[in-house]
């Protein structure tokens, strides 16, 4: 028998584990050893959070992040070749979303190895509940163009995208750019554009809000440094 790959969501902020997921994910990181994490420290922090008499000397983390290659991460399921069950954790969030797993998920389907998906919070799938906009047809655009005039072609883009398609579109920003892209999004889109900014997902200073471009302009904010997703919808 082969061991299976389990992907593990972890918390989108200092949040306790339990109370964002099911007990059914402890349950699954006190009997796994052997974890593909994207930053060793923060792995450690959650699993001792998460379980906190587990032996953290007996665990074996690989790393994968945003530089890791295929040559470097093809053996990182040959335990579950031995009938070792491997966990997948993902640095905020759930694995393989918006989050360089999917490369070793990929890679199981390969081998024939079990992928189990464990239920946790997506400040993808959050932030489009509590919009209010489209949640039967959406997008997911990761980060838009650093560039000025690159941007705003691809807002643009987004905006008439989501015109035709009656789709919502999703995307990020690094944090401490996150006033700068609200100021883009006011300055771009047309006034009855609806934009929401859901940041700070499941912690206490959660903010979610959905409104018009118009009256977006109305509104002072403070979302510098704070994890945030933002929607538009045309």
């Amino acid at each position: 028998m082969k061991g299976k790959l389990y992907l593990i969501p972890t918390t989108l902020g200092d949040t306790e584990p339990l109370e964002v997921m099911p007990l059914s994910v402890r349950k699954v990181v006190e009997q796994l050893d052997y974890f593909i994490v994207e930053n060793e420290k923060s792995a450690r922090r959650f699993i001792k959070r998460i379980t906190p008499t587990k032996s953290q000397p007996s665990l074996e983390l690989m790393l994968l992040d945003k530089y890791s290659d295929d040559l470097e991460t093809k053996n990182y399921l040959d335990a579950c070749e031995k009938g070792i069950s491997v966990g997948l954790l993902s640095e905020a969030g759930v694995p393989a979303v918006a989050d360089p797993g999917a490369s070793i998920v990929k890679l199981a389907h390969q081998k024939g190895v079990q992928v189990v998906p464990l239920v946790g919070p997506s400040s993808i799938l959050l932030a489009i509940m509590a919009s209010g906009m489209n949640g039967q047809s959406f997008a997911f655009n990761g980060y838009l163009p650093i560039d000025k005039s690159d941007r705003k072609r691809a807002i643009k883009d987004l905006e008439k995208l989501s015109k035709e398609k009656n789709q919502s579109q999703l995307f990020i920003e690094t944090p401490y750019r996150n006033e700068k892209m609200l100021d883009d999004l006011r300055a771009t889109l047309s006034p009855e554009t609806r934009v929401c900014v859901a940041c700070d997902i499941t912690l206490p200073t959660e903010y979610i809000k959905t409104l018009t471009v118009k009256e977006w302009k109305q509104v002072k904010t403070d979302l510098h440094k704070r994890p945030a997703i933002f929607i538009i919808h045309k």
